[in-house]
């Protein structure tokens, strides 16, 4: 039995998940996702390992865009199967993948304009990686599949989509593969969320796979206690209340913006806050809240309770769902303390770089990130202390403070990732540690392997396996 899997992405860095599987005859792609890492961003522009057309299917773990960002251009450049995910992971791809293109289509003008003004020479093409156009093209090949509902890939090749708890949709994906009287299943964990979180239902433990491909985003640190996210909220919010400045929050338009409005409520409700001027300054926001009241069956049972009760935790007095650039604009016009949850969550682009160009330099500020920042980004810079740092081409000093609250984070830790894979009955033939900087892979991997004693590997980019 001869199995082949490509690591085209997500191997020894975090964004850009992306595997080939071929066998039977046929070429499998799990994910297509968007390299974010500045010194990588390049790789988005480089041709596909094999051509586009002779993938026969797309398996999408979820809609974040280091996971789907580049499925338009697998299509521009010839892909004619089918994309296969969730029901709300097809909702959502929409919204994200145009989101992403008109993105890609303002910074590209931006750029091009700025370059030709002081007469640089741009390191990556001023052109978007793809359009409006491109994604519309895309959007027809979605093909949405149920949870636990196992669906036929051909030539003795099926998948079933398990819920992981990441983001609403999300999934893990199980790929059973038959030759003649032989049988063996690949696991492929997409990103493993938590238990005991807000909104969602815990991930979902399977007990038997050969092997298993386990993101480690967080795979060498344990979150703090979710119990602390509120004491921490409320605190920093209280004190840049008191200093007069603005809370400025990059954050993942999907998932962790709901569960940043989630605890800003309950902080209400509390009373240990003051009622302030909260405003979610992305265009996606109110779409991505209707996604969300479309699909209550995949909340857990105090998000339902809320819901029952006339009280969603997505909405309270003060907030405001900025939609237009004026009204972003606006925003930086006004008096006194607000709190603006703004895109990108590692502030690789969209309205959060203006925001921080307004409050950076203001030692009242407070710049809070609820997210990881991946190495190379603006957000791991300014995370990791640098007094300096540049925006929209300008240098700006960092005289805000800046906080980091990890336990809002949508993704498991290293015993998270353990309590995931515990449900095996039996040791995998191999694992495959991916998504997460090379360091962080490297330590799970190995404390993986001195815990379990099974077979597991780290795999290097565009490396071939072959699976028996």
């Amino acid at each position: 039995m001869e199995i082949k899997l490509g690591f085209l992405g997500a191997a020894r860095n975090v964004t850009g998940s992306c595997y080939l599987l071929e066998t039977n005859g046929s070429r499998i792609l799990i994910d297509c996702g968007m390299f974010q890492e500045w010194k990588l961003k390049g790789r988005n522009w480089e041709s596909f390992p094999v051509p586009p057309s002779s993938i026969d299917a797309v398996l999408l773990t979820h809609v974040h865009l280091d996971h789907s960002g580049r499925l338009p251009l697998l299509v521009k450049e010839g892909f004619k199967g089918k994309i296969y995910c969730t029901p709300a992971t097809r909702e959502l791809a929409k919204i994200v993948l145009l989101d992403s293109a008109k993105i890609q289509e303002e910074d590209a003008a931006y750029k091009k304009k700025r370059h030709e003004r002081e007469g640089k020479k741009a390191k990556y093409p001023e052109v978007p990686l793809y359009t409006t156009a491109d994604v519309e093209d895309c959007l027809p090949l979605f093909s949405s599949v149920k949870y636990d509902a196992p669906f036929s890939l051909g030539k003795g090749i099926d998948a079933v989509f398990c819920d992981v708890g990441h983001i609403l949709g999300s999934a893990m994906v199980k790929v059973c593969i038959s030759q003649g009287s032989e049988q063996r299943t690949i696991m492929f964990s997409g990103d493993v969320g938590r238990w005991d979180q807000p909104i969602l239902e815990d991930p979902t433990l399977f007990n038997q796979a050969d092997y298993v491909l386990v993101e480690a985003t967080y795979g060498n640190r344990l979150h703090d206690s979710s119990g602390n996210i509120l004491n921490e909220l409320a605190e920093v919010i209280n004190q840049t209340y008191k200093n007069g400045g603005n809370v400025i929050i990059p954050s993942f338009a999907i998932e962790r913006s709901q569960v940043i409005l989630y605890h800003l409520n309950e902080l209400l409700l509390q009373r240990r806050i003051p009622h302030l001027m909260t405003f979610v300054d992305s265009p996606m926001a109110v779409k991505v809240t209707e996604v969300f009241e479309n699909h209550e069956e995949l909340f857990d049972k105090k998000t339902l309770e809320y819901i029952h009760a006339g009280k969603s935790p997505f909405d309270f007095p003060g907030l405001v769902m900025v939609k237009s650039v004026e009204q972003s604009m606006a925003i930086n016009h006004i008096k006194g303390t607000s709190i603006i949850i703004a895109g990108s969550g590692m502030i690789t682009g969209g309205r959060i770089k203006h925001h921080l160009v307004a409050n950076i330099t203001r030692p009242e500020s407070t710049i809070v990130f609820v997210g990881y920042q991946a190495a190379g980004t603006l957000g791991r810079e300014i995370l990791d202390g640098a007094k300096k740092v540049r925006i929209l081409g300008q240098i700006y000093p960092v005289k805000a403070k800046v906080v980091q609250v990890s336990g809002l984070s949508a993704h498991a830790d290293r015993d998270d990732l353990v309590r995931w894979l515990s449900g095996l009955k039996k040791p995998p033939r191999h694992v495959f540690v991916t998504h997460g900087d090379a360091d962080v892979v490297q330590e799970f991997g190995e404390f993986l392997k001195e815990k379990t004693g099974w077979n597991v590997m780290v795999p290097e980019y565009q490396q071939e396996v072959i699976l028996d």
